[in-house]
């Protein structure tokens, strides 16, 4: 069975930096995007950043150029470096993966989840 496993979370204060990883393991199909949606108490999950198969990444307004994701398909592994971080960004982190399963279909898979506390 596909595996996504994070790492990388924790504690930091106002303005420091983060990186968290998301590796997808035992994967027959490709990859397409890759990505993380992040999730607080009270708030509406909210899609943080996406990155495509061929390194085109979006972000979310709230995190536009704070933010920066990336990938090493050879190691089906992609990255989020969080910097000047704030306390508004404290959630816990989910990555995915969209595996290719031919003609368009794709099936998401979902990481276990790490968090990300920001103290003021």
């Amino acid at each position: 069975q596909v595996q996504l496993v994070e790492s990388g979370g924790g504690l930091v204060q106002a303005g420091g930096s983060l990186r968290v990883s998301c590796t997808v393991s035992r994967s027959i199909f490709s990859i397409n995007d890759m990505g993380w949606y992040r999730q607080a108490p009270g708030k509406q999950r909210e899609l943080v950043a996406v990155i495509t198969s061929g390194g085109s990444a979006k972000y979310a307004d709230s995190v536009e150029g704070r933010f920066t994701i990336s990938r090493d398909n050879a190691k089906n592994t992609a990255y989020l470096q969080m910097n000047s971080l704030k306390p508004e960004d404290t959630a816990a982190y989910f990555c995915y993966a969209d595996r290719n399963l031919g003609l368009g279909n794709e099936v998401r898979a979902w990481g276990q989840g790490t968090h990300v506390t920001v103290s003021s």
